[in-house]
């Protein structure tokens, strides 16, 4: 391992440059696991410590090709149906949430079911479900094909319309006396985002806007990080993978708000050196739902690089905790 430096600041985000010519690194904080990515992954190491292998998930847990290689080496399987599952096997949800219809699915196979879904997550069906049942249509911003946003317009298919840009905005149209409202796939960019609500408005003045921010704490807090880098860095590295909608969105905030390069990369050797010629500052950041040890095998080769000296910028703090599945929980006994 390479020698380095971490020294800690805190920023706020603005549109300071370096202040020397060293080489350095800022590493964003926070960045990485959130607290619904560590209850899905702890979510399947205890279903493989109570149940055993083999394990069977539906869909990847979460979105990270190291994570999912992982536990398929340790015996789980990922399925992309509740149907391809043997009948009465152990079965884990995905911390993306699942529809209605994917929940009979398991009770018709009979089998155990253990719910992974992002509490965050649950809190945008459970919006769903509230305002279906009090006539809304509701408009849902998220991208085409992701499994949360499955799942969500899973829970009231006949009323909730996706739209992922200006077409789908305009390929809308309810009468005038529509009662609606617009939801929010939880891992969007928040300049993204408001960006089609703006477009929304214009198009229906009187559409509604949901109790609480569905996108989620960590998604912002990993969007503001990078925003108080970006104007500060010549390079921003992202670690992810390229189906972690989280993970993209970090790139794009990154170009959009003064980096000149960004790239997402799963591991450190698909960091092409040529990135680095001519660069003396380089951000890190890592979406919400890739682990650590990734974060530090780019940080090493970017000392082996001749970028030893990496100070961590913190934007925030985060201490929320979501407990397991109640299955999964240590009995009252054992805690005693």
């Amino acid at each position: 391992m390479a020698d380095m430096t971490i020294t800690n600041t805190a920023e706020t985000a603005d549109t300071g440059q370096p202040t020397h010519a060293d080489k350095r690194v800022l590493l964003a904080a926070p960045r990485g696991y959130c607290a619904g990515v560590d209850r899905a992954v702890e979510t399947v190491e205890k279903s493989l410590e109570k149940y055993g292998a083999p394990i069977y998930v539906r869909k990847e847990i979460v979105h990270n090709k190291h994570v999912v290689k992982t536990f398929e080496d340790r015996g789980v399987i990922f399925v992309d149906e509740t149907t391809e599952v043997p009948q009465g096997a152990n079965v884990v949800f995905s911390a993306h949430g699942v529809s209605p219809m994917v929940h009979q699915e398991a009770r018709k196979l009979e089998l155990n079911t253990l719910d992974a879904t992002c509490p965050l997550v649950t809190k945008v069906h459970h919006e769903v479900k509230r305002f279906a049942k009090q006539g809304y249509q509701i408009v849902l911003i998220g991208h085409h094909g992701h499994e949360e946003v499955e799942g969500t317009a899973g829970e009231a298919p006949d009323v909730v319309h996706l739209v992922d840009g200006q077409d789908d905005v305009n390929a809308l149209d309810f009468p005038e006396d529509t009662k609606l409202i617009w939801l929010s796939q939880t891992t969007l960019s928040v300049d993204e985002t408001m960006d089609t609500v703006k477009m929304l408005r214009e198009k229906f003045p009187h559409i509604q806007d949901p109790p609480s921010d569905d996108i989620c704490y960590a998604t912002q807090n990993r969007q503001v990080a990078v925003k108080a880098i970006a104007p500060k860095v010549e390079l921003m590295i992202v670690v992810g993978s390229q189906n972690s909608s989280n993970s993209k969105r970090l790139v794009e905030v990154a170009l959009q708000h003064g980096t000149k390069e960004s790239y997402l990369v799963d591991y450190a050797d698909q960091i092409d050196l040529a990135w680095l010629e001519g660069v003396n500052s380089v951000g890190v950041t890592s979406g919400a739902s890739v682990p650590e040890i990734l974060v530090r095998g780019v940080l090493d080769l970017l000392a082996e690089q001749g970028f030893p000296t990496v100070e961590e910028v913190t934007t925030a703090t985060e201490d929320l905790i979501f407990s397991l599945p109640r299955e999964l929980r240590p009995s009252r006994t054992n805690r005693e």
